[in-house]
């Protein structure tokens, strides 16, 4: 018979191959965790955390725009906001932020 000689063909890069694209991926999801999901999960912790701390008389603007004072926080998550004298009631979810509208 004939001598047959077997040739065996490695991908580019070697054996370690794998790994190097491994490594990209994993640190592409680390990226886009520290640039993506890190600073929203931040965000929502330190407006939760406004939204505790508020008290009567803080001046404050809604997620609508309206600007206004807390007259009382309410034991079931609500607020009474006073506006031009008006008297409404807000979920404490729609506080967006500190007003700094002049009066």
């Amino acid at each position: 018979m004939a001598n047959v000689q077997l040739i065996l063909l490695q991908a580019p890069g070697g054996a370690g191959g794998g790994y190097m694209q491994f490594g990209l991926i994993a640190l592409m999801i680390g990226v886009f965790y520290f640039f993506m999901i890190r600073p929203q999960q931040k965000k929502a912790k330190d407006q939760e955390k406004f939204r505790a701390d508020l008290k009567p008389g803080d001046r404050i603007q809604t997620i609508g725009g309206l600007h206004g004072t807390i007259a009382s926080l309410e034991d079931d998550g609500t607020i009474i906001l006073i506006v031009d004298r008006i008297r409404m009631k807000f979920e404490k979810s729609a506080v967006q932020g500190i007003s700094t509208k002049a009066e």
